[in-house]
Order: C-alpha cells, then structure tokens, then sequence
C-alpha cells in the first residue's frame, strides 16, 4: 500500500507540473483532471473515501465545467503543447524545484506516517471522515452558503474576463 500510494502522489506532483508549466488552458485542463483524480485517489488511500467523493463531484462538477466554458470562449488557433520550448523549460524548472524541495525534506518522513484514521480506533461505529459530515452541515452552514456565494461570483468574473472585444457575457456562442 504504501508503494501504491507512493506512486499517486508520483502522479498528482506530474499533474501539478503539468497545469503549472502550461500556459494553454486545454493542456492544463487535462492537467487539472489528472490532480484532482489522483488526489481523489489519494484520499482514499488514506481512509477519506467520503471526502474524495465530495472533492471530486464538487470540484470537477463545478468548478471544471467553468473552466471549460472559459477555455472555448478563449480559444486559441494554434495552443502552445508541452513539447515547446518556453513549456519544457517551465516543466524544468518546477521539477528541479521538487527534486530540491524532496531533498531538504527527504529526512524527516518514515512509513509511519501513513497510517489510515480507521487503524487508530479499536471499534468505531462510523468510519473517520463520514463522522465530520454532521458537524459541517450543522455548525458549518453559514459556511456553505458562503462558498455557493464565491463560487457564483467566481462564476461571473471568469465570464466577464472572456467575453471578448466589446461583446458582453450572455452572446451567442
């Protein structure tokens, strides 16, 4: 398991680099995708499989829809792809970052780190992250309402941000 593991948080750092070093929305779309896929997949890796089903319906039902109408209205004729040279030297310079920042780091981390929140309790009537659900939606309600309120204005910058030369935001596409 912890090999497995191991290599999604392999893959969500490649797909981090990935939306980070490309300029293009498109590339960095399918970019954005395999993060939130693998980082869904490392929730569940570590006993967060409420959660990772939350992240991944919200995010990429949300928020990636709105990222995809914003990257048809700002179509490019010709997107810059991950084999261009200003890109490479981007994808470059982060993972160079990555390989310092893991030395640095590398140290301090051992196997016992990863140990799922179900193995720290003997007898559990709920697993560990389906007991926090009642506490968002009792105590977190306000909260709620105001993350459907940033999304909705979210929503409407990026339209006014692609609505082109002097057309407004509700054109026909």
């Amino acid at each position: 398991m912890t090999y497995f593991m191991f290599m999604l948080l392999v893959a969500l750092i490649v797909g981090l680099i990935a939306v980070a070093s490309n300029p293009t929305p498109y590339f960095a779309a399918l970019g954005l995708v395999v993060a939130a896929g693998v980082g869904c997949g490392v929730l569940v890796g570590c006993g967060g499989s409420f959660l990772s089903l939350v992240l991944f319906l919200i995010y990429l039902g949300g928020m990636l829809v709105v990222f995809a109408y914003s990257a048809a209205l700002a179509a490019e004729p010709f997107p810059e792809a991950w084999g261009n040279r200003s890109v490479a030297g981007y994808v470059f310079v982060y993972v160079l970052g990555t390989i310092l920042a893991a030395g640095v780091f590398w140290g301090g981390w051992y196997e016992g780190y990863w140990v799922i929140i179900d193995e720290l309790k003997e007898f559990s009537m709920l697993r560990g992250d389906v007991g926090g659900v009642a506490i968002i939606y009792s105590f977190g309600g306000m909260m709620l309402v105001i993350c459907a309120w940033v999304l909705l204005l979210t929503l409407l910058v990026v339209l006014e941000l692609t609505r082109g030369l002097s057309r407004g935001a509700l054109r026909a596409v």
